[in-house]
């Protein structure tokens, strides 16, 4: 029995996770990967924070409300902005290497749609140090992990969060762990767009679809990021630091076509408009020099030898928009309250409304410390009592997962996989039009409805990944079909989301999309 469970091991896991354990109570952080492997360590600009006396609070607040078009949650917003300082200061003192200045000064940089340099970083490794300097601290605090399960179902009753059922992947037994609250730190859902993302092949939005079936609402799902800047045929991540530092967007003429530093969302289209006229797009930093990137951006550099054999003090680097950060999730207040009693979520997963409908750079590090520790300091299980007894979502896991062993596959779910990541990233990506979102709709429906014909061929107990990836697999279908409906629903061009047939802003939808368990049981 435990009073905490936290789901996902990234950086508001890992923060939550420390807050918690330095209260005194029993946590349980419960990861599908290795503790350490969370997308938290792709973020690897900067973390805002307004540190600089010729900085200002109120600035960083209007770029993040100005990012959000109108959708952002500005309670939300001016409890990051505000607590900004305090979380770089924390996270110093955890020992996260910071560079510094000549003054030795924690070293800061502009990122897009920010009016000031203020993103603080760790040459281009941010979220990787975050993540490891967590992690290490929650080692010497002596936090419980356990490693390569797979969040089946959430235990409610009553209204009421009683503790989780999760796969064992390395035997494939299913275990019913109770608790006295739960937190959902999984991460975001872009690995929807499978083979065109910069996220790994683990951003399923597990916890999202897990929250969803326990009667969570979901919103704002239409609002996928997508980073301006990925490898042309590889879709790994250039960071935001390569055009904050001075790189240039360029055609193969080496013509510059568009602010670098504009809001994401423009920057990610008009590149895609030259891609979609056959034309090639260029990261040039070859004005920048080989000691300054390699000073500045030595992740960036390796990247580019490595997978494309280009080196940037001396060629140009294709690339191409890719799935990158998804604002909607789970609707919880300020304090990570959703609507079942004890169940929290936190970080990517959840929609607290700080990013609205298109993230600030800068912002996404920021906002997994600020409310990481925000939620667990609200979070008060003293006076809660968990019956120790077998729940109903225990019996049905097993069921169902008996079930993929005994049935046999008529048709290759990878197959429908590709399928489904090629078909969103065309259809539902940076242009959106009425008659693709509603053929796309369709072909998810008939997967969905055709369910059953897919299983998993490996029947073994020992480290079944066919088994993980069918259940991620049922999970993207599921996403898929919310992303979708969304988008249709939105008859708009706002931030993230571009309608070509509805191409500009309308005030009657200065609000946020809701999605419920329902949506997912329609024909439509």
């Amino acid at each position: 029995m435990y009073d905490v469970i936290i789901i996902g091991s990234g950086g508001s896991a890992l923060t939550s996770a420390i807050t918690l354990k330095q209260k005194g109570k029993k946590v349980l952080i419960l990861s599908k990967v290795s503790n350490t492997a969370s997308q938290t360590s792709q973020a690897q600009g900067g973390i805002n924070a307004v540190i600089n006396k010729n900085d200002n609070i109120n600035d960083h607040i209007n770029d993040t409300l100005n990012s959000s078009k109108n959708l952002g949650n500005k309670e939300a917003i001016k409890y990051m902005c505000t607590n900004a300082k305090d979380c770089i200061q924390w996270l110093d003192t955890l020992g996260v290497p910071f560079s510094r200045d000549n003054n030795n000064q924690i070293a800061q940089r502009k990122l897009g749609a920010s009016s000031f340099n203020r993103a603080c970083y760790s040459s281009d490794y941010t979220g990787l140090k975050i993540l490891q300097s967590l992690f290490d601290t929650a080692l010497q605090l002596g936090i419980e992990f356990k490693e390569e399960y797979f969040l089946l179902d959430i235990i409610i009753e009553n209204n009421t969060t009683k503790g989780i059922v999760a796969l064992n992947l390395k035997n494939t037994q299913i275990e019913q762990i109770l608790s006295k609250s739960v937190i959902i730190a999984s991460g975001g859902y872009a690995g929807v767009y499978h083979n065109f993302t910069t996220n790994s092949s683990a951003s399923t939005g597990d916890g999202q679809i897990a929250a969803l079936n326990a009667n969570c609402t979901l919103e704002n799902m239409e609002f996928i990021q997508f980073h301006p800047t990925a490898l042309l045929d590889r879709f790994i991540l250039i960071s935001e630091s390569a055009r904050g530092e001075g790189g240039y967007l360029v055609t193969s003429d080496s013509k510059r076509f568009v602010d670098e530093l504009l809001p994401r969302d423009i920057v990610a289209r008009e590149i895609y408009k030259k891609i979609l006229l056959k034309e090639e797009v260029f990261l040039d930093l070859r004005h920048l020099g080989l000691e300054k990137i390699m000073k500045l951006m030595p992740q960036e550099y390796k990247l580019c030898l490595e997978f494309k054999n280009l080196h940037m003090h001396k060629d140009l680097i294709p690339i191409i928009p890719a799935s990158h950060y998804s604002m909607g999730g789970i609707q919880v207040d300020l304090q990570g309250n959703t609507s079942i009693n004890n169940l929290y979520a936190v970080g990517e997963c959840a929609s607290n409304g700080v990013h609205g409908a298109n993230r600030l750079g800068g912002n996404s590090l920021l906002e997994i410390i600020t409310f990481g520790r925000y939620v667990a300091s609200n979070i008060n299980v003293d006076n809660i009592i968990i019956e120790d007894k077998i729940y109903n979502e225990y019996n049905e896991s097993v069921k169902y997962i008996d079930t993929l062993f005994v049935n046999k596959s008529k048709e290759n779910f990878y197959t429908i996989k590709d399928e489904i990541g090629k078909l969103m990233f065309e259809n539902v990506g940076l242009f959106r039009n009425e008659k693709s979102l509603i053929n796309s709709l369709n072909i998810v429906n008939n997967h969905l409805k055709n369910i059953h014909n897919y299983t998993i061929e490996d029947k073994s107990k020992v480290y079944n990944t066919n088994l993980k990836e069918y259940l991620e697999f049922h999970n993207i279908l599921k996403l898929s079909k919310i992303i979708i409906k969304s988008a249709l629903n939105r008859k708009e061009s706002r931030g993230a989301h571009f309608r070509v047939d509805f191409d500009k802003v309308d005030s009657n939808y200065n609000k946020v999309s809701i999605s419920n368990k329902g949506d997912l049981n329609d024909e439509n």
